[in-house]
């Protein structure tokens, strides 16, 4: 069976065709995040140290750290900061020290910018994986280098230099060419995590079918271990939560062994909150005075005041225990134990009381 190993110094995480589903936290990303590009350009890494840990806290076994950050007020003093080529390479060491100090979590390196990723590959402890080659030339004389000197597993797109293809015949043949100059630089197939490139359902309605036929054939015909970018399956349709819901166990059954993806369900802010309570009060429900946020968010079903695992973290827990990567269910009813509980103490009806309890379930 094919494993690629990803390590920190004291950690590991296995993905392979017989482990459970990987899940590669991706928080740590300033693109679209506005206020922690401003956070990071100012010095501050208090949020990437919050997110480095709510993520771990929700499941994620790795953790995906881009530092594609725009620091646009450090521009005007100094030209060099419009150039991601010298921005990045400065950053990616600052945001791996920062995550090493609060987490063991393997990581995963995100750059376009080669510097950045050779200087991730210098601060990372361990053995991380690398994000990203493709089957561009360029990229390809450029990465697969970087990947054999320092040992390490590597993530492959298929797209090259045509672009992204909607046909998954090209995109196949794409991640079979990764492969093949990999070994031209001696490194084997079981470091090698294809993303198939998963399409917008909502632009393309075979887009689901396509990438469940591609996952099997590169498991099947180049047996690599494969990820994709979770959320585009859903990108632009309302209830976004409930296509990636269905589409991670459907991909995960089909063979994908990864995802790139948001663990973690934020906290509910206090406008929210107090948007509900008046809802609440207009329907003639009179709350308790000294009912805390938190016991209110709850009873009324609209989340949590903390960071938690996201409802795709179910869905992979659930599929890990269908797909008998859970022995005896122990991960699942770990995961549906109520945190805020007290500990256990008085004595309850073997096997949870039902008939399916004493089933098994």
């Amino acid at each position: 069976m094919t494993r690629t190993i990803v390590a920190s110094a004291t950690r590991e995480t296995v993905i392979g065709f017989d482990q459970p589903f990987c899940v590669i936290g991706e928080r740590i990303n300033p693109t679209g995040r506005k206020i922690l590009n401003e956070e990071l350009e100012r010095g501050d890494f208090s949020r990437v140290q919050a997110d480095a840990i709510a993520q771990v806290s929700a499941g994620a076994t790795v953790l995906d750290i881009n530092s594609g950050a725009v620091f646009s007020n450090k521009m005007g003093e100094d030209a060099r900061y419009a150039d991601n080529n010298f921005v990045e390479p400065m950053l990616m060491p600052q945001l791996i020290e920062v995550v090493q100090a609060v987490t063991d979590c393997p990581l995963c390196i995100d750059s376009s910018v080669p510097g950045a990723l050779e200087a991730g590959l210098k601060a990372a402890k361990g053995r991380p994986l690398v994000n990203s080659v493709t089957g561009e030339e360029e990229r390809l004389e450029l990465v697969l280098p970087l990947v054999k000197k320092y040992n390490v597993a590597v993530v492959a797109i298929s797209n090259d230099d045509t672009g992204i293809s909607e046909d998954p015949d090209v995109r196949f043949a794409v991640a079979k060419k990764i492969v093949q100059r990999a070994a031209d630089f001696g490194i084997p197939a079981h470091d090698i995590v294809v993303d198939p490139l998963v399409m917008p359902i909502g632009a393309m309605a075979t887009a689901g079918h396509q990438v469940f036929t591609l996952v099997r054939r590169l498991r099947e015909e180049l047996g690599v271990n494969t990820t994709c970018g979770a959320s585009n399956i859903s990108f632009g349709l309302p209830n976004r939560h409930g296509i990636n819901n269905a589409f991670l166990p459907m991909a995960y059954a089909a063979g994908m062994t990864s995802a790139i993806m948001n663990p973690v369900a934020l906290p509910v802010g206090p406008k929210k909150i107090a948007e509900k309570k008046a809802e609440v009060e207009a329907a003639g429900i009179v709350l308790p005075p000294d009912m805390d946020d938190e016991t209110f968010c709850r009873l009324f079903g609209i989340g949590s005041t903390k960071p938690r695992p996201g409802k795709e973290m179910e869905a992979i827990r659930a599929a890990n225990f269908l797909l008998n990567q859970d022995e005896g269910g122990g991960a699942w009813i770990a995961f549906n134990r109520d945190p805020d509980a007290a500990p256990a103490g008085a004595r309850g009806r073997r096997g949870g009381g039902g008939r399916e309890g004493r089933r098994g379930g």
